[in-house]
């Protein structure tokens, strides 16, 4: 936690002259920046490995229809499927599962009010008037709505219903132009159908983290939004079901 928090100084330090006092917040959206950077080729491959999924749907569908009553047998089909044409159901997800150690690592940091046995200091640092380490609750006590932290809360909002709004439409389109499976596992259905709105939930969490790891995720979410209009703009279907975030 030491280092972590002596590298967010760092940076804010380098970016000191360009944000002023907001130089810390700024510091933690180059570091998801930085995050999202080495990730991206892992985002990449996932992209070709969802892509491969799309292009074996209709065997998929075959082997789950000619093993519909033998559900142990058609898993061993399914994963022998996979293995011959080197691709995985779960290639979408690597991308999202590295990211959440440093997440996690960020949201402790500005959590906690010690480090190192030392008070912690980036609790005091802010975007514009809101405090890095406190949440929407204490922006509302602070001021309401329209306060100064409350104001910086509502630009957040905005923004991630803006990259929300933008993801239901092209998830919306991409499961529309995505053809229909035979032999489609029970409640599946009633989950793609809720894939869309799941983009809406990031105003849930930005509300309740501390506002350190709310830039974090409005930063990765819109990396993502635009990360996956670029890697999956000639395969709208793959892109469909990968992770929001």
């Amino acid at each position: 936690m030491s280092v972590f928090a002596s590298l967010v100084e760092r940076l804010a330090e380098l970016l000191q002259p360009l944000f002023l006092t907001s130089a810390t917040a700024a510091a933690i959206v180059l570091f998801t920046a930085f995050v999202r950077l080495a990730v991206h080729p892992l985002s990449r491959a996932a992209a070709r490995g969802q892509k491969a999924n799309a292009r074996l749907a209709p065997q998929v569908a075959a082997v789950r229809k000619k093993h519909r009553n033998n559900p142990e047998r058609q898993q061993r089909a399914l994963m022998e499927l996979y293995a011959k044409e080197k691709a995985s159901p779960l290639s979408g997800c690597l991308p999202s599962l590295l990211q959440l150690p440093a997440f996690f690592l960020l949201y402790h940091l500005f959590s906690s009010t010690s480090i190192g046995g030392e008070p912690n200091a980036l609790l005091d640092h802010r975007l514009f008037a809101a405090p890095l380490g406190e949440r929407w609750t204490d922006a509302l006590a602070d001021g309401g709505v329209l306060g100064g932290a409350g104001a910086v809360y509502l630009g957040l909002f905005v923004l991630v219903a803006a990259v929300a709004t933008f993801n239901y439409r092209r998830t919306k389109r991409q499961l529309a132009a995505a053809p229909a499976e035979a032999g489609t596992p029970p409640g599946m259905a009633a989950m793609t159908r809720m894939m869309p709105l799941l983009s809406f939930a990031t105003l849930i969490t930005v509300a309740v983290v501390p506002l350190a790891a709310a830039l974090y995720i409005v930063t990765s979410t819109t990396w993502s939004a635009v990360e996956r209009a670029v890697l999956y703009r000639d395969m709208p279907a793959a892109g469909a079901l990968t992770n929001p975030l």
